[in-house]
């Protein structure tokens, strides 16, 4: 029996499928494009290239450079046949780790201080990551690598820079509500039914029901 290919087995294949890449380079580019929504990918990169020559999926060629040689991974029909068929699977519902919310969602057990804190550094960190999306996307967009992949790239991108404002935006709100607390395990008079509530209708708004 086929032990199942993890989603970032399928991301090397992806990126095989655009070039032929040495580890090293396959490290550089995970970390400028899928590090935003899958870094997972860099700390299998080592590991999984080999597996997926084992397959049948990927090709290995040692190249010499100079006195040193260097291992180039490509991808083979079959490969590119296996890529296409897991585009046609159903994703895994999406999932991501976010430390500093974890501190929100537990502030009740420090103070209000500790609270304003942590969401001003989740507002520096989205602003940051906004900051490196836009140089990242005028750089791509004035001399891009892969000209014909361009269009993906802009829709994929334009994701996560709306998701980066929408954090954004949230950090402002939740530091102008906060900052009303008398602690961080009292809300005071702040309106909590009203922000529910208006969570509710937003959602319903978005949704149509």
């Amino acid at each position: 029996m086929t032990t199942p290919r993890s989603t970032t087995a399928y991301a090397i294949l992806g990126l095989l499928g655009v070039r032929s890449w040495t580890t090293y380079e396959l490290a550089k580019q995970v970390q400028r494009s899928l590090n935003w929504f899958w870094p997972r990918a860099e700390r299998k990169l080592y590991d999984e290239p080999k597996r997926l020559v084992a397959d049948g999926l990927a090709t290995a060629s040692v190249e010499a450079t100079g006195k040193r040689s260097k291992t180039v991974y490509g991808i083979t029909e079959a490969g590119r046949a296996e890529l296409r068929r897991w585009l046609d699977e159903p994703s895994a519902p999406r999932s991501g780790e976010f430390e500093a919310m974890m501190k929100v969602f537990f502030a009740d057990a420090g103070s209000v201080g500790q609270l304003r804190t942590t969401l001003g550094r989740i507002r520096e960190e989205a602003a940051e990551r906004i900051d490196r999306l836009g140089e990242m996307t005028a750089a791509v967009a004035a001399e891009p690598r892969f000209p014909e992949r361009l269009h993906i790239s802009a829709l994929s991108v334009r994701l996560q820079l709306e998701q980066e404002l929408g954090i954004l935006r949230w950090a402002d709100w939740a530091d102008e509500q906060v900052a009303q607390w008398p602690a961080a395990d009292d809300a005071g008079a702040w309106d909590v039914q009203g922000s529910l509530a208006a969570t509710v209708a937003d959602s319903e708004a978005a949704t149509g029901h």
